[in-house]
Order: C-alpha cells, then structure tokens, then sequence
C-alpha cells in the first residue's frame, strides 16, 4: 500500500513538472511573439490580419499576433488606459482625426521605416514620424441602387423628407468613420454644423457602434444609404460582381482618411516592432491591401486590381480641423440619439 502510495505521488509529481514546463514554455512563446493592436474588421477572415501575419513569420522568422480592440475610438481608448506599460508593441488603425491626441499624449515612438520616401508627402501627416501612413481613402456615402431610386447629391440632400430613415450611420465617440462624417458636416456647415445634425436625425436609421455592425445593415436591406468609404463599390464589383452600390459623389467635397501604425513607446520587442513597421509600407504586405482591406495602399507602386475602376475619386477634397471633431463627437451622437 505505501509503495502503491508513493507511485501515485510520483506520478502526479511528474505530472506537475510537466504542466509546469509547458506552461513556461507557453509563456515564453507569447513573450516572444510581437504584439499588434488593431480594429476588428482588420483581423475578420476576410481582412489583411490573417494574410499579413504568415507572410511577415515566413519574411522575418518573427512570430506576430493582431488582437483587436474594438473599433478606432476604442483602440485609442485602450492604448491611454496601458500608457506606460503597454502590452503591445505597434498600434494599427488610428487615423488623421485621432492621432492629435495619440500624439499629444506620448504614446509613440519615432521611426522612420525603409521606404518611408516612397510613401507621398500628403499623407505623411506626422513630420516627426510617430505614426506611419499605411492606407488611405476618402468616407463617401453608399447608395444601394437597386432599393432607392433618386439618391442625394449633396450633405444638405440627406436632410430630405424622402430620405427618412433611408441612412446608416456610425457612432462618432467610437467608430472611426463616424467621426469622418462628423468632420466632414464640420468643414461644410462650420459653428452650423449642430443644426445640420439636428435636421438630419429623421433620416437616420441606426448609428451603430463600428463600421462592421452598420455596413452589415445596409448589404442585408435594411436602409438604401450608408456612410462608408469611396472604394466600398470596388469590393462589391470584385466579390460580388456587381455594380449595384454606388459610392455618391458630393457637390461638398469628401474628407480624407489616412490610417496609421506605430511603434508604442515602451513596447517590449523594439527591434521586432521595427521590422514589422519596414514590412508594412513594402509591396509584399502591401499588395495585399487592395482586396482584403479595400482602401488606397500608402506605397504607390501598388498595381490596384481591375475592380477599383468602380472606386470613386472624388474631385474635391475637404479641408479639415482634425481636432475639432473628436471634442464635439459626445455631443453630435446625443443629438442623433435625441439627448439634445
């Protein structure tokens, strides 16, 4: 019985042991792996997340792994909550409207990645190179030509009787297009701009969180018009084969999106992160943007496949203040949630 006894214990000895050296191993493993944060439809089965990370692993021997935090507002959110002690190492998917207070607030590193000469002086929004272009678009809305008719033409337009509960929107506060429509109503409307908002809530539907929730609304019929991107339709022509959505062009002008990365101050891989930001702008990770995350690559030597024929340039680009919007964004969603 006691030598029965004591190889009982022995066993569970060295199945402790075991345990123990796997997890270490475990452990290891993710303290060696470089640590990206990003927004949700970037790291979707159908964004660039699942095709970037295997091409950098195989290009540098470097483990990587995108977590996503939500949507740009969130991200931003999370990033100032680990200020300091960042559990990541480079940050993907803030853009020109919230990088003033990313910047301000000293979440960045400065790093000028290889290539970073090739990439055009206008979207190069950051002279002291915290954060680094990586695509760009302009936000349009999405007309659904084969649910409405007669679309609108201008901002003014959507505020129409017959466009009532026909649009889509996105929440300001934390969605990263919706805060492009704020600055877009911003740079036409000026100290006006809250009236504008305020004639406009008939016509919206919903205002969803993210960008995912609310696109998902509009492909599944439940309203003709979305705020999305000007190159949405080339998704739809490439996946879809179809030429049904339309992004409108606006006698207005459009605002400009510009996503950026960057290297977190304090990140625990430096020498990692780095490598990862020369990968970003060159054609191999690049290449890939057009078709998974259907925007503008920042490198134009980018060969842009066929279907972004039906992607919309618009003729005019809107001046902004990019701070502006972010302070305002509580404000513009209570007077589309009916709180003022």
């Amino acid at each position: 019985m006691h030598a029965s006894s004591s190889g009982r214990l022995g066993g569970r000895l060295i199945f402790l042991v075991l345990f123990l050296v796997l997890a270490v191993s475990a452990l290891v493993a993710e303290d060696n792996t470089l640590i990206v944060y990003t927004y949700d439809s970037f790291v979707a089965d159908w964004g660039p997340g699942p095709k970037i990370a295997p091409l950098f692993e195989k290009a540098t021997g470097i483990k990587l792994k995108f977590v996503s935090k939500g949507e740009g507002g969130q991200l931003l959110a999370a990033l100032l909550l680990e200020k300091g002690r960042p559990q990541a190492d480079v940050a993907l998917g803030l853009d020109n409207f919230l990088a003033p207070k990313a910047l301000a607030a000293g979440l960045f590193e400065a790093y000028a990645p290889a290539g970073l000469d090739a990439i055009p002086n206008d979207i190069r929004i950051d002279p002291s190179d915290r954060l680094i272009p990586f695509d760009y678009g302009h936000f349009a809305v999405i007309w659904d030509s084969q649910k409405l008719a007669d679309p609108p033409r201008s901002l003014e337009d959507l505020t129409k009787p017959e466009y009532a509960k026909k649009l889509i929107l996105m929440d300001p506060r934390t969605s990263t297009p919706g805060l492009g429509f704020l600055a877009w109503t911003e740079a036409v409307y000026g100290a006006k701009w809250k009236d504008y908002w305020a004639r406009l809530r008939p016509s919206v539907l919903a205002m969803t969180p993210g960008w995912d929730a609310g696109y998902g609304l509009f492909t599944n019929g439940e309203a003709p018009l979305v705020l999305s991107y000007t190159t949405s339709p080339a998704y739809h022509k490439e996946v879809d084969k179809t030429d049904r959505y339309k992004a409108l062009e606006f006698s207005d002008g459009h605002v400009a999106d510009i996503e950026l990365a960057g290297i977190l101050a304090g990140a625990r891989h430096p020498t990692e992160a780095r490598k990862f930001m020369d990968f970003l702008i060159s054609l191999a990770c690049q290449n890939e943007l057009p078709l998974t995350q259907w925007m503008y690559p920042a490198n134009p030597k980018v060969v842009l496949p066929a279907c972004y024929s039906a992607a919309l340039r618009p003729a005019k680009t809107v001046t902004i203040d990019v701070a502006k919007p972010v302070a305002d964004a509580v404000e513009a969603a209570e007077i589309l949630s009916g709180g003022k």
